[in-house]
């Protein structure tokens, strides 16, 4: 029961399409091969395990023989009937052609060539001593992995050739060593790269931090007021420009009578084209630059440094020679600031 266990063939009909759970007749040919080699049987089991393997229309063509007929005379009938027709250097051509496909693993590619060169070697078309070399030597010219090639030292192997079963061995360790590799690779830089991020980003904010630090004699917090002051300057100058233009358009001729401070005629500069007598009717504005807090000229056209604190400075001034004039010229409720 053992040896009828082991030496169980595949079916075959021959019938195109082939059926799912039917082997090709190369392979089950492959495997009536390894039977007939097994001297542990007679003719008549080996006859009769044949018979059980076939299906119709294969088995109709030998129907009229007996089981008493050697197998050799089953296959005979059945290679004329379902074997290629091809010759041996026909196929040992075909074979020389065969090259690796898009995306088909080396030890695939090993197997391919082992079932084509054996059919080759059933036609006469290479000498059975000739195998292993012919073999590898198509293997390594149609093998498209020049890495794997010199990782095995393939080709300094020619002269002694590898048998099929060992070269299939070594090609499916490397395989397998590059798949581990690749999965260990890709398991860590996918586990570390969050880490080397985080990492980055803490090197770059503290660096930052320290920059402005070293650059900026004031707290974020003097900054963020100074800015504010600057906004709300710019905000009261818009208003009070707005508010002159509208008086100026209302009552073009009036003038004031009230008096001037003294510090007011002395450090706001006026056009000189005007009378002196026309600024004192005017509520003072600012004569100084919002960037850098110097004379003589407005923000969009500063290029020199920010100075925030002689911002803040002449701001100040600025707003307390408003409210002398405001309360001078008995005017409306001053602006704050």
């Amino acid at each position: 029961m053992h040896v009828n266990t082991a030496l169980r063939l595949r079916l075959f009909s021959g019938r195109l399409p082939r059926p799912n759970n039917e082997a090709d007749y190369e392979t089950w040919r492959s495997n009536v091969g390894l039977l007939l080699k097994d001297a542990r049987q007679s003719d008549l089991h080996k006859s009769r395990k044949l018979l059980e393997s076939l299906l119709s229309p294969a088995i109709d063509i030998v129907k009229h023989l007996t089981p008493e007929t050697p197998p050799c005379v089953y296959l005979e009938i059945l290679d004329s009937a379902f074997s290629t027709v091809e010759d041996g250097d026909d196929l040992f051509a075909k074979y020389l052609h065969m090259m690796q496909d898009s995306g088909e693993k080396p030890s695939s590619y090993l197997q391919r060539l082992q079932v084509m060169l054996n059919t080759t070697f059933r036609r006469g078309g290479v000498a059975a001593s000739e195998l292993d070399r012919q073999l590898l030597r198509q293997f390594v010219r149609g093998c498209w992995d020049n890495t794997l090639i010199s990782e095995l030292q393939l080709e300094q192997k020619k002269h002694n050739p590898p048998t099929f079963a060992e070269l299939l061995l070594l090609l499916r360790t490397a395989e397998d060593r590059r798949a581990s590799k690749a999965s260990r690779m890709k398991h860590h830089l996918s586990a570390s790269k969050p880490k080397v991020s985080s990492h980055y980003q803490g090197i770059c904010v503290q660096y930052d931090e320290e920059c402005s630090t070293s650059q900026s004699p004031c707290p974020p917090s003097a900054i963020q007021d100074l800015k504010r002051q600057i906004a709300d300057l710019q905000t009261q100058l818009a208003r009070v420009t707005q508010r002159d233009h509208r008086k100026n358009q209302a009552k073009p001729t009036t003038k004031s009578k009230a008096p001037t401070p003294a510090f007011q005629r002395v450090q706001t500069p006026t056009p000189q084209s005007q009378p002196e007598r026309s600024t004192t009717s005017k509520r003072p504005k600012p004569w100084y630059c919002f960037r850098c807090g110097e004379d003589g000229h407005i923000k969009p056209q500063c290029d020199g440094e920010p100075n925030p604190s002689l911002v803040a400075t002449k701001g100040r001034l600025l707003k307390e020679k408003q409210q002398a004039w405001d309360a001078v010229n008995s005017t409306s409720e001053p602006e704050h600031f």
